[in-house]
């Protein structure tokens, strides 16, 4: 029998290890009552934009170790479905929930072949191995290999452009609030780590969970805000030499300023006084020098695994900031940021200055706690210690450096819900 060809969609889902396709849709004839798993094999190969099979790393710390990135894809449960892969009780879609995540990379739409994270093409072959009972029949021999759409609901509403500062413009993601209240809305900014820089701004919101931002939870604390995401097509620690060094400079800073102006007075619907920062590793380092450029721009920052090492911190830059409301977030067991060269002391500087509305979460070691994501032993998945914006962005920080849950009016308080409250 000539196996019956047809198209599939895919449903991408932003994780606390980046996006991935965690569903294929696929169309039956007439409708199905039920599904199974076993009769549907996934083979996948990711390729680049000359449709060219990519080689890839085994693992972010081993970067060198590469393999063709082709396989097959665990099929972890069946069932009839809406085309947006929405389970039903009878429908002329089969949703397909395949493995994904840190152990399953095949199913990632983003990786890093030159060193920056790109979406990258994922080509699908399901080929169906048992028959089904259909309302018209058996289902049987059917081969899905052709994209038809994709179902990416987290990124909604994000929309890209770019400033036009003359001398460096710079791509941007932003969110404008749904059900905003009266009047002008907090703008929160958010700053890509090192591996979202380059051309493509939807990486510097998706490479991670920056989407939580926009989610209805935390848009509701801060009754409607404005997202800002910008991003640097190399990275934000980039002194004018092209490498990473502990000058503590930026070539961005002028032009980062540019954009964020230009947005609020585009906007034209933005409150100055609640215009807060943050950002991870790179962007915690960016973070943290916009704070001291600019500190009278900013109600409140947010760094996280901030990269800014205090050598480079004058005394006078701690002086002013140090009534700023910062919270910081870092990882103790963090090896790509080394916190004993750049947040601990900084922190105890600002304290010791008199800063009064400064705070610090200092986890001990990053464990999945949200996305059920498990080693090899089927223990929750322990991430590298520098990802320390997982609980950041998941609104997990409450304690502070002394190990007490941070508080405002004898309320304890998360970091967002703290964030929110903050005015200059």
């Amino acid at each position: 029998m000539i196996p019956m060809r047809k198209g599939y969609y895919t449903k991408t889902v932003i994780t606390d290890y980046g996006p991935y396709v965690t569903k294929l849709i696929l169309p039956v004839p007439g409708s199905v009552k039920e599904a199974d798993p076993s009769a549907f094999s996934v083979w996948v190969e990711r390729t680049d934009e000359k449709g060219e099979l990519l080689m890839l790393p085994k693992s972010w710390m081993a970067l060198d170790d590469k393999e063709p990135s082709q396989g097959y894809v665990p099929v972890e449960k069946a069932y009839p479905s809406t085309q947006a892969g929405e389970p039903a009780e009878e429908g002329g879609y089969i949703a397909l929930e395949l493995a994904y995540g840190p152990l399953c990379q095949l199913s990632s739409r983003i990786s890093a072949p030159k060193g920056l994270n790109v979406y990258v093409n994922t080509r699908y072959t399901v080929t169906q191995t048992k028959a089904l009972e259909g309302s018209e029949g058996p289902v049987a021999g059917m081969v899905y290999d052709y994209p038809m759409g994709d179902f990416y609901p987290q990124k909604e509403g994000w929309v890209n452009a770019s400033s036009h500062d003359e001398q460096e413009p710079l791509n941007y993601g932003c969110f404008a609030p749904r059900e905003a209240q009266a009047g002008p809305r907090p703008l929160l900014i958010w700053l890509h780590g090192a591996g979202e820089g380059g051309v493509d701004p939807t990486v510097a919101y998706t490479g991670n969970k920056v989407v939580a931002l926009s989610s209805p939870r935390v848009q509701k604390l801060f009754g409607g805000a404005y997202v800002l995401a910008p991003q640097t097509k190399t990275f934000w620690m980039n002194d004018g030499t092209g490498e990473y060094g502990r000058t503590g400079t930026s070539i961005y800073c002028r032009a980062l300023k540019a954009c964020i102006d230009e947005f609020i007075e585009k906007t034209g619907n933005i409150d100055r006084d609640r215009v807060y920062i943050g950002g991870d590793s790179n962007g915690g380092f960016m973070t943290m020098r916009m704070l001291i450029n600019y500190p009278e721009l900013f109600a409140a920052a947010f760094p996280v695994c901030e990269a800014l090492y205090d050598e480079t911190i004058s005394d006078e830059d701690i002086k002013s900031i140090k009534d700023k409301a910062i919270w910081f977030t870092h990882a103790k067991n963090d090896p790509v940021v080394k916190p004993e060269e750049t947040v601990e002391p900084t922190y105890k500087r600002l304290v010791a200055a008199g800063g009064k509305n400064i705070h610090f979460t200092f986890w001990d070691k990053i464990e999945d706690i949200h996305e059920g994501f498990r080693d090899a032993e089927g223990k929750p998945f322990e991430y590298l210690g520098h990802f320390a914006w997982i609980p950041m962005l998941n609104d997990d920080c409450r304690l502070d450096y002394d190990g007490q849950p941070v508080t405002i009016n004898g309320q304890e308080v998360s970091l967002l819900e703290w964030l929110a409250q903050q005015k200059k």
